[in-house]
């Protein structure tokens, strides 16, 4: 009887897949197993690219003679940790009774990477591959990514610049880490009395934000204060206080003054002086207004999150860095209450969008926006957005902005107060397209 076998990136994700497609089996050795189908995981990456010394021994002793390191083909290699869990896996995808793998590595870039990985090392040959691509690991999700599993082939495009950005930051990390190591490393060491030679890692995106944060401090090092006066006065008119600050317009004394600091305020003391005697000639003073201005604004509500957004908003509340963030995320998306995090969109996809009101309703089960998710429920906002800004298929590449998917509720006792919080953010922001301005206060608090 042949078998469907199915590879997730980790053991949990293996787990969800098996609840998903109701087999009643017993996990194995790295596997688990039912009548016509085959669970497994990689943990994370199985293979790797190998080091220079693996092309040739002498690329082991770093020497500027050797560089620059190119190699017309790549190697690669099965991680000493993960060697056990890839015999499993290498096993499993060339076993004969195997006639269908079904690819369910994180939907992404990197996920399809570690699976063609593990796959080029096992010599996967005359086996039908699909790629299930899904967008949150609710049962649902799964079956239907699944049923609309495509040919691998088809994401062959996504597998090579997966391959052509590893090579690119291998081939940056090992020749340009070599190079400045021999041309610098001891001079750092000399300057640093460490006594030892000094590596110095060059990467791709690490470089590239080091610049960034020494740009940054440089200008802060180099950053002058400049004092400045400003004049402000205390008006009063029916029983109202309120402050005044003095702004330069055309007509005044000092207009367009070199004695001016920008427009309100003034470089010395004595010319803030000055004003304010040329003011207080009159005694009392008083002030007229010469106009008043009304403008009525229009604000839409913010778009979804993607990954960087919601990064930053929750840097600036809860002061985490952005790979906690991503952490608590991931954690979320794995049990089931969010969709896919890695994702650069801040829209939903016009399919997603036509059952959005099931992740709404199961958000009434979500006691801080219960009361929110049957209000909109119950005017119907949700079924009019797919003629809004907030979907566009076109500003999606592979999948659609962090939303809360309704499901997985039963997992919030377990969550830290963090995890807790990130998923109240996630969820408030979900709802602030729904509400009009009387009800967004419930959302924003």
């Amino acid at each position: 009887m042949s078998k469907s076998l199915y590879i997730a990136e980790k053991p949990s994700v293996a787990q969800e897949f098996a609840n998903a497609l109701k087999i009643n089996a017993k996990r194995s050795n790295g596997y688990i197993e039912a009548d016509q189908v085959i669970i497994t995981w990689c943990v994370g990456h199985l293979v790797t690219m190998s080091y220079p010394e693996s092309y040739d021994p002498r690329y082991k002793r770093w020497s500027l003679a050797t560089l620059p390191f190119l190699p017309k083909e790549f190697k690669y290699e099965v991680i000493p940790s993960a060697a056990r869990q890839f015999e499993v896996v290498s096993s499993l995808l060339n076993r004969p009774d195997v006639d269908t793998i079904y690819v369910c590595t994180d939907s992404g870039r990197e996920g399809e990477y570690i699976y063609r990985l593990v796959a080029q090392m096992a010599g996967v040959n005359d086996k039908k591959q699909k790629r299930v691509w899904i967008d949150s690991q609710t049962e649902e999700e799964i079956l239907r990514g699944i049923r609309e599993a495509k040919d691998e082939a088809e994401y062959d495009n996504l597998s090579a610049s997966a391959y052509l950005r590893a090579k690119e930051d291998y081939l940056m990390g090992i020749n340009f880490s070599r190079l400045l190591t021999l041309r610098y490393g001891q001079n750092i060491s000399n300057y640093l009395k460490s006594g030892k030679n000094t590596v110095i890692s060059v990467g791709r995106v690490m470089t590239c934000v080091m610049g960034m944060v020494v740009r940054r401090e440089r200008e802060v090092r180099d950053f002058v204060k400049t004092p400045f006066y400003r004049v402000i006065g205390t008006f009063t008119r029916e029983d109202l206080d309120f402050d005044g600050e003095w702004k330069s317009a055309p007509g005044s004394k000092f207009y367009e003054s070199p004695y001016l600091y920008k427009e309100n305020g003034f470089k010395e003391r004595k010319h803030a002086e000055e004003l304010i005697g040329i003011l207080s000639a009159s005694d009392p003073m008083e002030a007229v207004v010469a106009s008043i201005e009304k403008k009525k604004e229009t604000k839409n509500p913010p778009l979804l999150y993607n990954l960087a957004e919601l990064q930053n908003d929750c840097s600036k509340m809860f002061k985490i860095s952005p790979d906690e963030t991503l952490k608590v995320v991931q954690e979320l998306y794995e049990k089931k209450m969010v969709t896919y995090p890695r994702t650069d969109a801040r829209v939903l996809s016009t399919a997603v969008a036509k059952e959005i009101y099931k992740n709404i309703s199961g958000l009434k089960g979500f006691e801080p926006l219960k009361d929110a998710a049957e209000e909109v429920l119950n005017r119907g906002s949700y079924k009019s957005i797919d003629k809004t800004r907030y979907v566009n298929d076109k500003q999606i590449t592979d999948h659609y902005a962090i939303v809360p998917t309704g499901q997985g509720l039963s997992s919030l006792r377990g969550l830290t107060p963090l995890a807790s919080k990130v998923y109240e953010v996630v969820a408030r922001r979900f709802f602030k397209y729904f509400l009009s301005a009387g009800h967004l206060s419930k959302v924003c608090a």
